[in-house]
């Protein structure tokens, strides 16, 4: 069977993204040095400006993804222009991915890729001229994937420790 992406309902988003919130969460706490209750109340709020009507909010593309009657995945896209096209400049025609996942029993299968092609094939029929994401550096996986559809480095962070003091050459 055909893997197929259906808009969400807004039972299935309250579902979801409660899972979201804590993955991300988690995310932010080890990679942003930030305090578990810190990053839960960022990765809250956060939630409720990109999506303040829920499934219903003006210009995002919210799709759960199924083969046949089994949902294997879901994955969340802002359309430029509309409030949350993370880090893309203005008038870009960037659309924004904020999130893909695939659930963990049907991983490994090309679910993720499949999803992503089927996003861009209704951005491009919406006139969409370019798709982005942030991804976290220790996510290989997932920067193998992107990186074979195409996706390249546009930005890059970077953080390290500080020393207490000069380190001596040598």
């Amino acid at each position: 069977m055909e893997l197929m992406l259906t808009p969400m309902t807004a039972d299935e988003l309250a579902r979801l993204t409660g899972a979201l919130e804590r993955s991300y969460a988690e995310e932010l706490s080890r990679h942003r040095a930030m305090s578990p209750a810190d990053a839960q109340a960022r990765a809250a709020a956060q939630m409720r400006d990109l999506l303040p009507d829920g499934a219903a909010t003006p210009g995002v593309l919210l799709r759960v993804a199924r083969v046949g009657d089994v949902e294997v995945g879901w994955i969340w896209v802002t359309l430029p222009g509309a409030a949350g096209a993370s880090d893309a400049p203005p008038g870009s025609g960037r659309a924004w991915i904020h999130n893909i996942e695939v659930h963990e029993a049907h991983r490994g299968r090309g679910h993720a890729r499949w999803m992503i092609q089927l996003i861009e094939a209704e951005l491009a029929r919406l006139g969409v001229a370019e798709l982005g994401l942030n991804v976290f550096g220790s996510n290989t996986v997932a920067i193998g994937l992107y990186q074979s559809l195409g996706f390249r480095v546009t930005a890059q962070q970077m953080a390290k420790p500080v020393s207490a003091g000069p380190v001596a050459p040598g």
